[in-house]
């Protein structure tokens, strides 16, 4: 990239204008002219371009107020960590000696553009998937639990779980990104020996201890952040507030489902947050259709009591995205015609074919691909290795130069 202090032509002026003046290159331009381009960028490649151009161009886009709405304008990165790839100029051992495995990184604004990042082995082979949050992979074994960012590589090491050594994990999910001062790790656990030991561990990031919360019957599969409030779902897809402060602690939101029946007709569903939607998703046989499965959205009403799940029959401008386990977070985005997407859609992430395309709702045969893989898996489930999973990057979220 040529330097603004020696570009030269027959008709340059001489004379240096006050707007350049004492600009040295192009790693001196002004934050605010950067923070300008930063908003004008249209895909994770342009971003990471931008932000690796030098440091002060990094520290820019590390300033840049709004770096979250590109969570919502631009969809997911998928992580395929079954598909590995070639990386030469790469190392194959991290910082601390221990091996990297290299995995194939799918960006749908450019599907063509081959990407990759490392994943520490262990985590793959040793460790058992909790969730992923804020761009960080969560994962552990008995009382062992670690943080580790999908794309840096950095390691966040917990103290030891207050729980059994014959530990499984359920679910886990940060409350904020990793450096943030009120950031909290979540993790739900069951002892492998007695399917009746729950409990909900909260680690305030940085501090020396957990807290508990027993959960009994209530194994913990989901939690999301919505309007400011942490909602959980548990295997009997009952809804409850989470509170970390004053007391840790949770309280049940009555909820009726459709055609007033007092139980959830799903085999497996989500929760996504949509915007200003809480919705729940799931998909059921396809007999009338050219599609297998059809899947539909239910939004939450909380201005009744109890609250009643609605049926959201088109998502007009967004599409969501899942993984096939039960633990991977869906996400939603909007606008997806700005990176070639489709809306009212869902893309499901696989072990197999990258990922599968569904409309939702009337539009299950206007988006069915008729070849696609007849063998592939709806339902989501629990798996020992790590599957498949979308994931928006650390540097949206964190404010780290």
């Amino acid at each position: 990239m040529q330097s603004p202090s020696k570009v030269s032509g027959a008709s340059a002026s001489t004379t240096t204008t006050p707007a350049v003046y004492g600009i040295q290159g192009w790693a001196d331009l002004p934050e605010g002219l950067l923070q300008s381009i930063v908003a004008l960028l249209g895909s994770f490649l342009d971003l990471l371009a931008f932000s690796g151009t030098c440091h002060s161009w990094r520290a820019a886009f590390s300033s840049y107020p709004s770096k979250s709405t590109f969570c919502a304008l631009l969809p997911p990165l998928l992580i395929r960590p079954n598909k590995r790839v070639a990386a030469l100029h790469l190392p194959s051992k991290g910082s601390d000696g221990r091996k990297l495995r290299t995995c194939q990184v799918i960006d749908l604004a450019n599907p063509n553009t081959p990407l990759r990042c490392q994943i520490p082995q262990e985590t793959l082979q040793k460790l058992c998937f909790a969730g992923s949050s804020y761009g960080q992979l969560i994962c552990g074994k008995g009382r062992k639990c670690l943080v580790v960012d999908v794309f840096t590589g950095a390691k966040v090491s917990p103290p030891q779980l207050p729980f059994s050594e014959d530990t499984y994990f359920n679910s886990g999910m940060l409350t904020a990104p990793i450096a943030s001062p009120d950031s909290h790790l979540l993790v739900c656990v069951e002892s492998n020996q007695d399917f009746t030991q729950r409990s909900l561990f909260d680690w305030p990031v940085g501090s020396n201890s957990w807290s508990a919360l027993q959960l009994n019957d209530s194994r913990i599969e989901q939690i999301v952040e919505f309007n400011g409030k942490f909602i959980v779902m548990d295997f009997r897809y009952r809804l409850y507030t989470l509170f970390l402060a004053p007391q840790f602690g949770m309280q049940e939101i009555p909820t009726v489902w459709w055609d007033d029946m007092n139980e959830c007709p799903f085999l497996r569903p989500w929760l996504v947050v949509c915007d200003n939607m809480l919705l729940i998703v799931d998909h059921c046989i396809s007999l009338l259709s050219r599609a297998p499965v059809l899947y539909k959205a239910y939004r939450l009403d909380m201005s009744t009591e109890p609250a009643t799940w609605v049926e959201a029959p088109k998502l007009r401008n967004h599409s969501l995205f899942i993984g096939g386990d039960v633990r991977s977070p869906a996400f939603s985005c909007r606008s997806p015609g700005l990176w070639s997407g489709r809306s009212n859609c869902l893309y499901y992430a696989h072990d197999t074919q990258p990922w599968s395309l569904h409309g939702l709702g009337n539009d299950v045969d206007a988006v069915w691909d008729d070849s696609t893989d007849p063998d592939l898996v709806f339902k989501r489930n629990w798996y020992r290795q790590l599957q498949p999973f979308w994931v928006y990057p650390s540097m949206f979220y964190s404010d780290d130069q």
